[in-house]
């Protein structure tokens, strides 16, 4: 198994830095600082560059119309980085304010599966996974999660996967996907996370159909193969990495994205890099183009 290189890329350093998405057309990962609602953009050349969206942004897509879909504490919105225009679309939890997405993925079609989470007031169990069509409708998918997290799709695209990464929970599943109808079906438990050292965040499929999974908490990025089993672990100079995504010119180098707040008490000193963006390498794998939004 050859060796992993870890370096730190760009200079950004994120409160919460998540929904890394590779465009193969661009040559860039877009990828976004939570709480600062920040969308950022690193392209292959190390060119940076950032817009300021004016709330909590927790995942996007590139869309092949032009320009990005973000799904936001106030729900789907249209955003222009050429202009800074931004159009809302459609806000499917308008009646829950203290919720946000969280987490999200395009299937093969070009739907957005987005999930939520309740990050204002105490916790619940309020999160629900909500997919968005190419003509804008919204669908409610799963619900009755903590922290809706974890999306991505087997390389056929048949297959689902999505997590709950609250403390007490700690699961991944997966389920069968329609890829005609964009629903899925009942889940099953794919990964129960209690037995690794981090909790599930963001994760990104290879081309081998194993799941990658950042392991939050942990100080972990966590290889687990189709039957379930760990098969690789990558060791983190930061405790809360948060989101991996392939990219590069040929699809083999592991972004990750990490958090810089909340950090365990004394261990600031060993992470100084924590909140920045890094670039994994000689893995001996990559992943599989990112499909755009179709919408």
């Amino acid at each position: 198994m050859t060796q992993a290189r870890i370096e730190r890329v760009g200079r950004v350093t994120a409160r919460t830095g998540e929904g890394a998405v590779w465009d193969v057309a661009d040559q860039a990962l877009w990828w976004v600082d939570i709480p600062a609602g920040l969308v950022h953009r690193h392209d292959a050349s190390g060119i940076e560059q950032s817009w300021e969206i004016g709330e909590a942004v927790g995942c996007l897509a590139r869309r092949e119309a032009g320009g990005l879909l973000l799904a936001t504490r106030s729900g789907f919105h249209l955003f222009d980085p050429a202009t800074g225009a931004r159009t809302a679309i459609a806000d499917p939890e308008a009646d829950l304010p203290e919720n946000r997405f969280n987490d999200g993925v395009t299937d093969p079609r070009g739907r957005f599966w987005a999930g939520t989470m309740k990050d204002q007031g105490e916790p619940a169990a309020r999160g629900t996974f909500w997919r968005i069509d190419a003509d804008r409708a919204v669908t409610r998918g799963p619900d009755g999660f903590w922290t809706t997290n974890g999306l991505a799709f087997a390389p056929d695209g048949r297959t689902i996967y999505f997590s709950d990464s609250n403390p007490a929970i700690r699961t991944i599943w997966r389920a069968p996907y329609d890829l005609d109808a964009g629903t899925i079906g009942p889940r099953t438990v794919f990964f129960d996370t209690h037995a690794v050292a981090g909790r599930p965040d963001g994760a990104t499929m290879d081309v081998d159909g194993c799941y990658w999974m950042a392991g939050v908490g942990g100080w972990q990025l966590v290889r687990i193969t189709p039957a379930g089993r760990v098969d690789r672990i990558v060791e983190m100079p930061v405790e809360r990495p948060s989101r991996p995504m392939w990219g590069g010119p040929r699809l083999d180098t592991l972004y990750v994205t990490s958090i810089g707040a909340g950090l365990t008490p004394g261990t600031e000193a060993r992470q100084p890099d924590a909140g920045g963006l890094f670039a994994v390498t000689g893995l001996g794998t990559g992943g599989l183009p990112q499909t755009r939004f179709a919408g």
